[in-house]
Order: structure tokens, then C-alpha cells, then sequence
């Protein structure tokens, strides 16, 4: 009579995978640009490509647009970025699941403070700062994480070089045509959240799509993985 042994299940494997959380994310970045853009005066908290951009209309005097608004946003965002990085030189040789649950969760702790100050005073001049200096640090935080696990082909907040590769490595672009449905759903991720946080923005105001986000971000830091 032979005996069975369970063998021990990887801790890291349980869950959902990275590659699944991190275009949640990506829906989710779309979400907080529609919020910023739309709803706090013309500036990026997640896309600091269009920020700097932002920055130099706003310097130029264009109307609509604000230096200290896009400073706020870039400095909070760099801030955001340096904690990401020290967080990752402390615990990125260790439990990869651990590592992406703990940032997600401040993530969600971040965007739920900005919801409730969003739903609270939604027009003051304070939230307004508030949820730029909030939202840019917490995508500072996750882009620097998301940058450190190294996920090919999702980086959850620009799709310039993601857009770039799908047509490039193409068969108009000359390459063997290999699909990647990775970039693809990454660029259908941040349409989805535009569009979504876009609408929620005109017919319901800020709050909602802020605890939207900070709902997903909880969830993922319950459940995501280690693996991709």
C-alpha cells in the first residue's frame, strides 16, 4: 500500500496573477486622470508625460491650465516614486506577493482618503490640492513598484512605448507580426477607465470614481500573487 504525500503548494502562486492586477491598475489610472484632468483644473496625477507637457502650456500663460497646480502633481508624484523605490531596495528581495499587497494597499488607503475628502468639501480649494498631492504620490508609489517587478508590456499609467511596440513589431512594421495581447489589453484597459471615470466625473462628480479606484486597489491587495 503506497502513501500519498501533499506536496507543500507555493504560498507566492495563490491568488491573482500580476498580469491580471496590474491592467486592474491600469483601468484604474484611467480613472484618476479623468478625475484630475477633468475635474481638478487640466492636470495629470498618473500620466507625468502629459504633466510636463501640461506644465509648459501652463507656464506659456495658455488659459485653462496651472503652474502650481502641475508642480504639485510632479513633485507629489516624485515624492510617491522615492518611497516606491525605498520600499523596493527593503523588501524586493523578499516575497513578491507580500510586496505588491503591501503597496496596493496603501494605494487603496490613499485613494479611499481622497474619496472621503472629495464626497466631504468637493469644492473647496484645499480638496483640490488635497486630491492632486494624494493621487500623484500614490501613483508615484505604485509606478515605482511596478517598474521594480518588471512585468513586460504593463506599466499601468503611459502607452506611448506600449502603442509604439504594438505597431513597430507589427507586420506593416516589417516584424513577424507576433501578437501581444498584453499590449493590446493594456491600451483597452486605460481606454475602459478614461472612459468610465470620464463619465462618472460629468454626471456624478469626483467621489465616486476615487472610491471606485480605492475598491480595486483594496481588492488586489487581498488578492494578487507573486506570479505573472
Amino acid at each position: 500500500m503506497t502513501t500519498q504525500t501533499d506536496t507543500p503548494r507555493d504560498p507566492e502562486s495563490r491568488g491573482m496573477r500580476l498580469t491580471s492586477a496590474l491592467l486592474s491598475l491600469t483601468v484604474v489610472s484611467g480613472l484618476i486622470d479623468a478625475v484630475s484632468y477633468l475635474g481638478l483644473g487640466h492636470v495629470f496625477t498618473a500620466n507625468m508625460t502629459g504633466n510636463v507637457v501640461v506644465l509648459g502650456f501652463a507656464a506659456a500663460g495658455a488659459p485653462g491650465f496651472s503652474v502650481s497646480h502641475t508642480l504639485t502633481s510632479l513633485c507629489c508624484f516624485l515624492a510617491g516614486a522615492v518611497a516606491g523605490g525605498r520600499i523596493a531596495v527593503r523588501f524586493g528581495k523578499g516575497s513578491r506577493r507580500a510586496w505588491a499587497r503591501g503597496t496596493f494597499a496603501a494605494e487603496a488607503v490613499l485613494m479611499a482618503a481622497c474619496a472621503a475628502a472629495a464626497f466631504a468639501a468637493p469644492d473647496a480649494t484645499a480638496t483640490a490640492y488635497t486630491l492632486i498631492a494624494v493621487t500623484a504620490f500614490a501613483m508615484g508609489l505604485r509606478n515605482a513598484t511596478v517598474r521594480k517587478l518588471g512585468v513586460a508590456d504593463l506599466t499601468t499609467t503611459v502607452l506611448t512605448m506600449t502603442l509604439t511596440g504594438l505597431a513597430a513589431d507589427s507586420r506593416l512594421g516589417g516584424s513577424a507580426g507576433h501578437h501581444s495581447p498584453r499590449r493590446t489589453a493594456s491600451v483597452f484597459a486605460m481606454l475602459a477607465g478614461a472612459l468610465l471615470g470620464a463619465w462618472l466625473v460629468l454626471h456624478h462628480g469626483l467621489g465616486i470614481p476615487l472610491l471606485i479606484a480605492a475598491l480595486v486597489a483594496a481588492v488586489l491587495a487581498v488578492s494578487v500573487s507573486g506570479r505573472e
